[in-house]
């Protein structure tokens, strides 16, 4: 499974299609993390301002029509990420039908991205 964020209004926006987020245009993929810690860690250094909800939806790779690649962070992993870490590139839209849940990031008291609980499954 791989993890994607995005928020709810954005996700919900055209149900009926594929997603195609904005970094598909700009940067000609899909960006998505390989865990949940990795999915709460970019949460933390990339998302504490987008508009709420946040999702994390996991997607079976298998299930993607679009090819996806493992590669490193370019520049750099976010903090608390091992500059290690590959992470899954999608080059086209997200199929609805790979995503096997949709979780929800919960903030803390300090405004940090904490943990994923789940909203849904699908099937």
């Amino acid at each position: 499974m791989i993890y994607h964020l995005v928020p709810k209004a954005e996700w919900d926006a055209r149900p009926d299609r594929p997603y195609a987020p904005a970094s598909l245009g700009e940067d000609g993929f899909v960006h998505c993390s390989p865990d949940e810690a990795t999915t709460l860690a970019i949460a933390d250094a990339f998302y504490r301002a987008a508009p709420r909800p946040l999702l994390a939806v996991l997607l079976d790779e298998d299930r993607l029509t679009a090819r996806c690649a493992w590669e490193p962070a370019d520049p750099a992993p976010p903090p608390g990420v091992p500059g290690s870490v590959l992470f899954p590139h999608v080059f086209g839209p997200l199929d609805r039908g790979a995503v096997t849940r949709v979780l929800e990031v919960r903030w803390d008291e300090n405004g940090s991205a904490a943990q994923l609980t789940t909203l849904g499954t699908c099937p």
